[in-house]
């Protein structure tokens, strides 16, 4: 559940319609006042991607400007922020200019003429990442119960066709698990969607012989270079629950590959 859930049900609501869309979006939270503000410990806003609040309400003009770049700087880098606003003489005092960020906190100047102090925390609710699965094979079954569990938007091709909103390539990934039923033309319609990952559960002598066919077929040797196959990790897996844990496990590698620091890798930790 969301941080607005329990207290305001419109940003709820609200809420729960851009998550259904695939659109991302923030929740604006005053946290800490200290002298004469408009909004109070409490007060929360939604805020789309460009910063435009669409409900709630934390402040006036004198705060939207701040949030609205949070908001934006929030997407930008896929992490929270915390906002610390203060009027001008207070900013002098500590040393301090608007835009100054001091141990992850953001500095802003307050312009209202109440020249009141807050603290606000700016939380990311990003659209779950689409998983589209080809294929009803158990391999197939087990990663779409799998998947489930762990914050993705499960949908199988081409029968539920993805999202219209994600048109762009980084919010969705494809494994191809038809085993055997339809191999050629699913891999040809997963291969034609907008995607950041592509795999195909099979051996590299089954995949190869469906790419002489897609070669043939027109499609260009660089569509069929980014297919990974066979799919998953390399850990001995051999039932299907193993294998689609051993995709699982990719999947989630790839999804993470950005959000992690740079000595992260090859430490067996996909978390």
């Amino acid at each position: 559940m969301m941080p607005a859930d329990m207290t305001n049900p419109e940003i709820a609501e609200l809420a729960e319609k851009l998550r259904a869309k695939g659109e991302p979006f923030a929740i604006a939270t005053v946290i800490r006042t200290l002298g004469a503000t408009a909004a109070k410990p409490g007060a929360k806003a939604l805020i789309d991607a460009q910063g435009e609040i669409l409900q709630g309400w934390i402040g006036g003009g004198c705060v939207r400007g701040a949030i609205a770049k949070a908001t934006k700087r929030a997407l930008a880098d896929g992490t929270p922020q915390l906002i610390s606003l203060h009027p001008q003489d207070l900013l002098d005092e500590k040393g301090i200019a608007p835009g100054d960020d001091v141990e992850g906190v953001q500095f802003a100047r307050n312009g209202c003429p109440s020249k009141g102090s807050m603290d606000i925390f700016v939380e990311l609710v990003l659209p779950l990442p689409e998983l589209v699965i080809y294929g009803d094979a158990p391999v197939a079954q087990s990663l779409a119960r799998l998947s489930s569990q762990f914050q993705w938007a499960v949908l199988s091709g081409p029968a539920t066709a993805p999202s219209p909103q994600r048109t762009a390539s980084a919010g969705r990934m494809i494994v191809v698990a038809t085993q055997g039923k339809n191999d050629l033309a699913s891999l040809k319609a997963a291969l034609a969607l907008p995607s950041a990952f592509v795999a195909f559960v099979g051996s590299r002598r089954k995949f190869a012989a469906l790419s002489e066919k897609l070669l043939a077929d027109g499609l260009a040797q660089s569509v069929l270079d980014r297919v990974q196959a066979p799919a998953g990790l390399a850990i001995g897996a051999v039932t299907p629950d193993e294998i689609a844990l051993s995709i699982l496990a990719q999947l989630t590698q790839e999804r993470r590959r950005d959000q992690r620091g740079p000595h992260s890798e090859s430490k067996g930790n996909f978390s």
